[in-house]
């Protein structure tokens, strides 16, 4: 069984990831958390009432790598730039949840239901690099959809959570949002972890804007999913929105398909998916929503897609509705996964 550090242990993703591993996701011998130096010592297993062995929290400096055989990175672009490779170089297996490798030829960037080959070998890097969020049940959407009739084309417009803020953004959510509902004429400054005041409003702007206008979010979701399936020539226009919603990002999907195709068909390839669970019209209600979504392990473990149309002007134009927990199919849950399908392949002892 690996022995499994999880980089950025007191965030948001961390805390997930320690949770998801005391379910029994992948077999463990320890876990050692590292954050912080104001963090040290901290007894994270006993905090977070996990039976599964602990050690106590160390800074990314004393975590000796001939210790870990995996670190599973949240903590950010920056501590990955600086710190990832130096235990990659040590033979240590990372698992970045950042945007630092994504696009680095040498690092495989990897949904394992889409595109396990990715990790049939161990990359001589020793860095995996966890897609963003929302592009992962993007990708796990289109996937079938691929299979079915050949993309052509996708136009997404993301509704993204608070939590794709951390912690940070989910107190800044409820904080504000207490603050205009007991003074609805306050005024709330621009700043803070969005940019712009997200309670009973809507920012569509995550990241910094590039000259054409696009945003970072958006440049992520043009071209992580061309590599993950495959498709350096596929279409991809993004719109990325931060909503005030505390949990689950949700995505409004319009593709264009190479072949004409039906609802039934649609319907029947995302159906015959593992990890998707289809709301069809005789559901009630007939689609997903993020509250609903949050409100069970089964659920958040899962990519909902319902609102499943095809243009009748053009049967070849696809539109669906896709939600997913962000903290587990978006990060946790999917970085872990990959670190099951690498045990699979023999590359963990």
């Amino acid at each position: 069984m690996p022995r499994i550090a999880i980089v950025g242990a007191t965030g948001a993703v961390g805390r997930e990831c320690l949770a998801l591993l005391d379910s029994g996701i992948v077999p463990v011998e320890r876990v050692t958390p590292v954050g912080s130096a104001r963090s040290v010592g901290r007894d994270l297993g006993a905090e977070l009432a996990l039976s599964l062995p602990v050690a106590p929290l160390v800074t990314v400096d004393d975590l000796d790598p001939r210790d870990v055989d995996v670190a599973v990175f949240c903590a950010g672009a920056d501590v990955s730039l600086r710190e990832a490779e130096r235990l990659a170089a040590a033979g240590v297996l990372v698992v970045d949840n950042s945007s630092a490798f994504r696009m680095r030829a040498d690092v495989p960037l990897v949904v394992p239901q889409v595109n396990p080959g990715a990790l049939a070998d161990r990359p001589v890097s020793h860095l995996v690099a966890n897609p963003n969020c929302s592009t992962i049940q993007l990708v796990r959407a289109l996937h079938p959809l691929h299979e079915l009739a050949t993309l052509e084309s996708v136009v997404v417009a993301t509704y993204q959570a608070a939590s794709g803020g951390g912690l940070r953004g989910l107190e800044e959510l409820a904080e504000g949002s207490r603050r205009v509902l007991d003074d609805p004429g306050a005024r709330v400054e621009p700043g803070g972890r969005f940019g712009q005041p997200l309670p009973f409003s809507l920012v569509p702007e995550i990241g910094l804007q590039d000259d054409s206008g696009r945003t970072h979010e958006e440049r992520k979701l043009v071209r992580e999913p061309r590599k993950i399936l495959g498709l350096p020539g596929l279409r991809v226009s993004a719109t990325a929105v931060r909503v005030p919603v505390f949990h689950c990002h949700s995505e409004a999907v319009h593709v264009v398909l190479r072949e004409p195709v039906t609802v039934e068909a649609v319907e029947k390839a995302l159906t015959a998916t593992p990890g998707l669970r289809v709301h069809t019209r005789s559901d009630t209600p007939s689609y997903p929503m993020p509250r609903t979504v949050f409100a069970r392990p089964e659920d958040r473990a899962l990519v909902h897609v319902g609102r499943i149309r095809v243009e009748p002007e053009d049967p070849r134009a696809v539109a669906v509705w896709v939600v997913a927990d962000n903290l587990w199919v978006g990060a946790a849950l999917n970085a872990l996964q990959i670190v099951g399908l690498a045990m699979e392949n023999g590359w963990l002892r």
